[in-house]
């Protein structure tokens, strides 16, 4: 008997590992590439994986969703694999669906697919107020943090230098800092101005404007509204005024959508489930950054979606009656 009670206890031990086995091999393992520690994407990465993984018994995702170099590394990311969804800015998107600067050498990504947009960004300027920056034009000759190749804002500063008739020679320095390394470089003035594509209210520009006095430049004029004219994924934008310390005004920019995409290879049941743990907890999601506050089912499954949807996602829309 007591030979038949071990032998019971072995094989259900037994059983029971094999069992583990099997849920383990049924588990898959999603990538989200965000940007820096101090941005809206990386807490939108978070926060996504936060509820995707609350339902890893269930449907056996596992999510997480490092910091990384930013919109255009995250579209990278998404051609070599090394990342399954990324958030990137909707011009991003689109330049990667058409296979346009910075993505010419790679060509058209034909099978990148957008899940859903997020916040609003806002290309956003700050400058000490002792550099005496008032608008883009007093940026000549002073030491801009351009931003790390890469990244979102970058790429933006690119194509308004471009419509500005500039390179990086019109400036005593460009620095390539990330969004992380650079409040601490205007507070260290080793910097005149910094640059950033970003929602708001943003920790990076919130720590900046309380260590230094720093003011919101305004990002317009006649070479803006050319690119705006130009550049259908771009839109007139404002930064609300007292959101940051001494800048109580309104400031006035260009913009667009950050959004969530993918690609066609993507497994259907993958995205059906990552956009159901989302908007079955929008609620939720939204008390988890003040960018993500005025977010509408509405809006996201369309305002931004410059790529086409992915089928998963379409899938759960349609269950929703939003489509």
């Amino acid at each position: 008997m007591k030979g038949k009670s071990l032998a019971w206890v072995l094989s259900a031990a037994l059983a029971g590992i094999t069992l583990s086995g099997a849920v383990q091999a049924e588990e898959k393992f999603v990538t989200i590439g965000t940007g820096g520690q101090t941005g809206v994407y990386y807490v939108a990465g978070q926060s996504i994986c936060r509820f995707v993984n609350r339902g890893t018994s269930e449907h056996g995702i596992k999510c997480n969703a490092p910091a990384s170099g930013g919109g255009v590394a995250n579209v990278n990311g998404l051609r070599s694999g090394e990342f399954n969804f990324g958030i990137m800015q909707s011009d991003h998107q689109f330049k990667a669906l058409n296979g346009v600067a910075p993505f010419e050498a790679e060509g058209a990504m034909d099978d990148i697919r957008a899940l859903f947009s997020l916040q609003s960004e806002v290309f956003t300027l700050l400058a000490r107020r002792d550099a005496k920056i008032a608008s883009l034009d007093d940026l000549k000759g002073k030491r801009v943090n351009v931003g790390n190749p890469g990244s979102g804002q970058r790429d933006t500063l690119d194509e308004i230098m471009r419509v500005k008739g500039w390179d990086k020679s019109v400036f005593a320095l460009s620095a390539e800092l990330k969004p992380a390394e650079q409040a601490s470089a205007l507070g260290d003035n080793n910097i005149d101005a910094m640059t950033y594509f970003v929602g708001h209210p943003n920790g990076a520009i919130q720590e900046a404007t309380t260590t230094t006095d720093a003011v919101l430049v305004p990002v317009s004029g006649a070479e803006i509204d050319q690119l705006l004219a130009e550049k259908s994924y771009y839109t007139k934008a404002e930064i609300p005024g007292g959101l940051y310390k001494g800048n109580d005004a309104p400031t006035t920019s260009i913009g667009g959508k950050a959004v969530l995409s993918t690609t066609a290879q993507a497994d259907p049941e993958v995205v059906y489930q990552l956009v159901k743990s989302v908007f079955d907890n929008l609620e939720r999601f939204k008390r988890l950054h003040p960018a993500f506050a005025d977010l509408k089912e509405t809006d996201m499954i369309k305002a931004g979606l410059t790529a086409p949807l992915h089928d998963g996602a379409v899938r759960y829309y349609k269950e929703r009656g939003w489509m």
